[in-house]
């Protein structure tokens, strides 16, 4: 068991809506379950080793990014895009799941001034790296009924999972890093399909464990709202952790990739969530500012798991949208490490 502060090292990061031409989607068909597989839940130190740059390429020139695909995933009929960047010759598989307003490509794919996108620092660094945009989000239509809830989100994520193992069938199974939202689904899968992973990362993860969302009466119509600047810009909290024209630059790209608000209901089935039900290994991640996901939170999290791996990391000066601001760098070899260790 660790918890972890990262000394601060201010690093700003202009933000640019990540470029997707030349993306190839490929369509598979429905998933069935995963075979089950046993996990060795040991506690290591892996060191992260340097990206790889061709021995013909100039001095202090990077090796370009995996091109960035998008593949059709069929859930129960419905299909979902899963945006990917992957290595020749991947060593690890990540599947990352966003938060509540914003899909896969803004929250995950954007460069950052000079310095890769998260997807294309993991990707470099021979993670094959995935994100599922949730039914409603980004390029995946809503279904028939309009809304989205936390069960059938879970059951994608397990289709993505399956679907994964079939495609990587000789590495390990994926890992899960879910951010806010994402965390609840990625807790709530990798607790109910634990073969299908070989460790889940929290991040700004919101759910008390010590409390109870009311049920309630499923509502009528989704009223399908506009996302707004305002919506944009509420996760950067904190004064002076981004600049201001890396925010710019997100709110451009949040709202051109989800220009209507995902309408989600039966918040009650989060009630499902329990630490002590979580065996895989777990990361713990947490903007220090972040009035989002709070010690008091993270602390009954990190107390209650069942296993013994586990980690409760600690970004100084950042608050929800810390993998975005000045902890960018500490954010990415801290998730890259744990991919490695446990992957």
């Amino acid at each position: 068991m660790r918890k972890r502060w990262w000394l601060r090292r201010p690093l700003g990061h202009p933000l640019a809506r990540a470029r997707t031409s030349g993306a190839a989607r490929r369509g598979v068909g429905d998933t069935g379950p995963g075979l089950a597989r046993t996990i060795a839940l040991t506690v290591s130190t892996v060191a992260v080793l340097a990206g790889c740059y061709s021995s013909d390429r100039p001095a202090g020139v990077a090796e370009p990014p995996p091109e960035l695909e998008s593949f059709e995933v069929v859930s129960d009929g419905h299909p979902l895009t899963v945006w990917a960047r992957v290595p020749a010759e991947p060593e690890q598989i990540l599947l990352l799941l966003h938060g509540r307003t914003w899909s896969i490509l803004p929250d995950f794919d954007l460069s950052t001034g000079g310095q890769p996108s998260l997807m294309e620092f993991l990707a470099r660094e021979g993670v094959a790296v995935y994100g599922l945009d949730a039914r409603g989000y980004g390029a995946t239509p809503r279904d028939e009924t309009g809304w989205l809830e936390p069960d059938r989100m879970a059951l994608d994520v397990r289709a993505v999972l399956t679907w994964l193992r079939g495609r990587h069938a000789d590495a390990a199974p994926p890992v899960i890093m879910g951010w806010s939202y994402g965390s609840a689904v990625g807790h709530l899968a990798a607790q109910r399909w634990p073969e299908l992973v070989s460790g889940v990362s929290l991040y700004g993860y919101f759910k008390d464990p010590a409390s109870q969302y009311p049920t309630s009466e499923s509502p009528g119509e989704a009223p399908r709202s506009p996302t707004t600047r305002e919506g944009a810009l509420s996760d950067f909290i904190t004064p002076g952790s981004i600049d201001s024209t890396d925010i710019e630059g997100f709110v451009r790209a949040a709202l051109e990739a989800d220009p209507v608000r995902v309408d989600i209901r039966n918040g009650h089935q989060l009630n499902a969530l329990s630490p002590d039900s979580l065996s895989v290994p777990t990361q713990i991640m947490q903007g220090e500012l972040d009035p989002i996901a709070p010690t008091s939170v993270q602390d009954r999290l990190f107390s209650g798991l069942s296993t013994a791996h586990k980690e409760w990391i600690v970004l100084p000066g950042c608050d929800h949208a810390a993998h975005l601001e000045r902890c960018k760098e500490r954010f990415e070899s801290a998730l890259l490490r744990f991919v490695k260790e446990v992957g």
